[in-house]
Parts: structure tokens; C-alpha cells; sequence
């Protein structure tokens, strides 16, 4: 199937289905062992020009949208989510200045991250400030023309490698939700400085690292929009890149379900290929049944955001949240289809099941995802809008 997809959308997953079986392919188990960062794959992206899909072309990108970016990170993901992560979270980073970046901030981010000269990092969560992301502490301390930002950030994927971070800090504490605004903050900014290392379950090739600030001065020129407009400018970010977790979702999905299907070929019992067993069958038909409907849901999801459509929360989260529990479905029957080698680490349906979990909990736990579609039905249905 062609999924309606646009010539230049069809050549992106060409170009990573081409990079992830050659390049990511061979080297994927060493990294999740390892709990290493990819550089040398970072290249290998930059060079195939794929830093820069979903940003504008003055700026040195392809000039895509959400959509490229999806089929990007689904086609990579199928492979290894980790190393995928590290373009996933760049374009999580990188929202807030393409929504609300200047035309300075653009000029002066964006086409370093194009060109994939600089990674990107969004910097919200902390300890006691996950779902509830208007609880942050982190503080910015108006100070003349500067900023005084002083706090931690929590499970920052890109964290430390990142030279590029987009901060939600709290400039009136008196205001809740309201009284944050979000900052672009320099790597090797005075002040800030990165916590330790985490050692996770899955997607370990990617890096998940703390960020301290302790009186770090950032200039108010460093400020995405204006004052106190933080937390709006971070759920419109969510909004935009919840698909992108989604897509990442989906390809660990997909890639669990070709290597069972091929696996199912190959292993014999009875005398026979166990594919060959309806039991089996079912099985895999109902993994690639709901492969193909979260596929569907996210390509609905990024075209709509894509069309400038400012009514996209619901379906954004819907996408990330359906994606996501047919990933942890689909790589739990892939290991079962494996029987005792899928619990082995030298199969790779093991490692996509941990890799599966994260997608459940970050940019929004699966229960918020719920949450975000309940209110906005209930809304619909006040408004008479209900289809």
C-alpha cells in the first residue's frame, strides 16, 4: 500500500528503510548492551539530509511536516527506536521554535539542527512534575535583560548530547500554569550543567540525562514568545510531536511483526512451519490488523496538524495513545510467537518489547492521553459538535 503518501514522503522511507537495515541493523544489539549514544549513525541521518524533514527550506529543511517526520521515525523505529529517538527527540526540542520562534531564533536553531549539526531537547519534566506538568519548580528570575533560571529537569531524552534546549521555567510562581514561560538555552550556558546518566530498560541508545541549572543567566532574547506563555506553548508542542511518539510506536510494531511472520516461516514443529497452524494465524493476523490501524490513525493525525488546523489535541492524542497499546500488544505476541528464543537477547522482538513500554508513559502517559480525549468529547458534545 501506498498510504496516499507524497513522492517526497515516499523517497524519506526509502532513504530509512535503506540506512536502518544497513547501517542501524548491524550495530543495534551493541548499543542497547552498551547504553551508548549512536554518533556515528548522527552522520549517517545528517548526511542523508533527513535532520531537517519537518522544517521550512529558508531554513535548510525539506520543507515537510509532521507526516514526513512520521513516516521518518516509523520506518527507523522498525529497526531500532532507540537510535531513532535521537531525530524523534530533536523534533520535540524544535517545536516550540518553529511554533513560536522569532525570525532570529529560527534563523540562528533551526538551520543548525537542518543540517544536523545540532541535536535538540525539551525540557519539562522534573521529579514532581510529570503528568502534572504545571506542578514545575524550576524557576526564571527576571534579572535586567537576563534571566536567573534555577531548578532540575528530569528524564531528558537527548539530555547531554543535545546542544540545543527548549526550557519550561516558572517567571511568576504566584500564577500557576500561567505564570511559566519556556527559553532556547545553550549547551555550555554558565550554570548549566547535566545530572547523571539513566540506566533504562529500553531504548537504551538513547540518552536520558537530568539538567541542573543553578543561576544560569539566559538573555530575554532567548525567550520563545512572550512572558507567561510557557505552558500554552508546551501543549502545543505536544500536540505537534505526540505523532511522532506514536510513529515510533508504530515502526516497533511493524518491525516485531515482520520478524515474526519471517520467524514463523522458518521454525518447524510438528514437521511442519508453525505458520502453518491456525492458531498461529490469527495470531499474526490480529498483530497486523492492529498494525495497520494505528497506521492509519497517525497518517490521519499528522495530515490534519499538517493542514493548519488548530483543532488537533484529541486526534493527537488518540494516535499516540492507540499506537502506543498496540505496540506493547504486538511485541508481547511477537515474543510468544518466538516461544523460549524470544526471551533471548539475541533475538530482537526482546528488545522492542522494552523498547515498546516507554511509549505508554513519555509526552504523556496513556492515562492523560485518555483524559485530553475524554474532556475534549465532553466539550464537543456542549458545543454540539459531537460527529
Amino acid at each position: 500500500m501506498d498510504y496516499g503518501l507524497t513522492e517526497m514522503q515516499v523517497m524519506i522511507k526509502d532513504v530509512c528503510r535503506k540506512i536502518a537495515e544497513d547501517k542501524i541493523k548491524p550495530i543495534r544489539a551493541h548499543y542497547d548492551e552498551s547504553n551508548e549514544f549512536p554518533h556515528e549513525i548522527l552522520k549517517v541521518f545528517a548526511d542523508a539530509d533527513l535532520c531537517g524533514v519537518y522544517i521550512e527550506e529558508k531554513f535548510g529543511g525539506m520543507g515537510g511536516g509532521v507526516m514526513d517526520l512520521a513516516v521518518m521515525v516509523e520506518e527507523l523505529s522498525k529497526v531500532c527506536s532507540g537510535i531513532a529517538l535521537a531525530l524523534a527527540a530533536t523534533a520535540l526540542g524544535t517545536f516550540p521554535i518553529i511554533l513560536y520562534g522569532s525570525e532570529e531564533q529560527k534563523q540562528k536553531y533551526l538551520t543548525k539542527i537542518a543540517k544536523g549539526e545540532s541535536l535538540a531537547a525539551f525540557g519539562l519534566t522534573e521529579a514532581g512534575a510529570g503528568s502534572d506538568a504545571g506542578g514545575i519548580q524550576t524557576t526564571a528570575v527576571k534579572d535586567g535583560d537576563y534571566f536567573i533560571l534555577n531548578g532540575t529537569k528530569q528524564w531528558i531524552t537527548n539530555g547531554g548530547e543535545a546542544d540545543i534546549y527548549t526550557i519550561v521555567a516558572k517567571t511568576d510562581k504566584n500564577k500557576g500554569s500561567r505564570g511559566a514561560s519556556l527559553f532556547i538555552v545553550d549547551k555550555g550556558t554558565p550554570g548549566f550543567e547535566f545530572g547523571k546518566k539513566e540506566n533504562k530498560m529500553g531504548i537504551r541508545a538513547s540518552a536520558t540525562r537530568e539538567l541542573v541549572f543553578q543561576d544560569c543567566r539566559v538573555h530575554k532574547s532567548q525567550m520563545l514568545g512572550k512572558e507567561g506563555m510557557g505552558f500554552l506553548i508546551a501543549m502545543k508542542t505536544l500536540d505537534q510531536s505526540r505523532p511522532g511518539v506514536a510513529a515510533q510506536a508504530l515502526g516497533i510494531a511493524a518491525g516485531a511483526l515482520d520478524e515474526a511472520v519471517r520467524y514463523s516461516r522458518e521454525r518447524r514443529q510438528f514437521g511442519k512451519p508453525i505458520c502453518s497452524f491456525q492458531g498461529m494465524q490469527f495470531l499474526l493476523a490480529d498483530m497486523a490488523t492492529q498494525v495497520e490501524a494505528a497506521r492509519a490513525l497517525i497518517y490521519a493525525a499528522a495530515r490534519h496538524i499538517d493542514s493548519g488546523s488548530k483543532d488537533v489535541s484529541k486526534i493527537s492524542a488518540m494516535a499516540k495513545l492507540f499506537a502506543s497499546d498496540t505496540a506493547m500488544r504486538v511485541t508481547t505476541d511477537a515474543v510468544q510467537v518466538f516461544g523460549g528464543y524470544g526471551y533471548m537477547k539475541e533475538y530482537p522482538v526482546e528488545k522492542m518489547m522494552r523498547d515498546a513500554k516507554i511509549t505508554q508513559i513519555y509526552e504523556g502517559t496513556n492515562q492523560i492521553q485518555r483524559e485530553v480525549i475524554g474532556l475534549a468529547l465532553i466539550k464537543e458534545a456542549a458545543a454540539g459538535k459531537l460527529s
